[in-house]
């Protein structure tokens, strides 16, 4: 198997298991809501820790699924105007913003590193009741956009081979 082969399989496997456990923290989100909701309202015991929790899942959720969306190419688009456009024209649309999309996951990748690893220095906490470390929290934030940077960059080549044979 060549290397990037096995890179190319090492990343659509990371991309697998983190959409595997964006499903898990789903399926906790569900039920932890709906017990606390059971808790609230039948038994007026609210918990106090079901709702900061699960705004942290939401981020988590949504940065380990992002990629695995992207490189299954389910991510919203609008193709009112790109679906009448010819093949060639439409492989250059998605090529321009597959580009767009990379630079912009690059900065965030980048811009979201630095802002995790000045957190983990400083020790700094989320403000709420869990006290949970910040860069606990941030940190999937430029893991995804790396991830969805390969994805992006996956599709340039793709789009790049496809508008050159038509």
């Amino acid at each position: 198997m060549k290397l990037k082969d096995r890179i190319v399989s090492f990343f659509e496997h990371t991309n697998t298991v983190f959409a595997y456990l964006a499903g898990a923290i789903l399926a906790f989100i569900v039920v932890s809501v709906s017990v606390d909701v059971v808790f609230r309202y039948f038994l007026n015991r609210p918990s106090i820790w079901v709702v900061e929790v699960n705004e942290n899942c939401l981020l988590y959720l949504t940065f380990l699924a992002v990629g695995w969306v992207l490189s299954r190419d389910r991510h919203v688009r609008v193709e009112l105007v790109t679906s009448r456009l010819k093949p060639k024209t439409q492989h250059l649309f998605g090529l321009i913003t597959s580009v767009i999309g990379l630079i912009v996951c690059l900065i965030v990748t980048w811009y979201g590193a630095r802002v995790t690893w000045h957190d983990f220095q400083s020790g700094a906490f989320r403000p709420g009741l869990n006290k949970i470390p910040e860069a606990s929290v941030l940190f999937i934030i430029p893991v995804g956009t790396f991830l969805l940077s390969v994805q992006f960059l996956r599709r340039i080549f793709n789009f790049l081979k496809k508008f050159r044979e038509n």
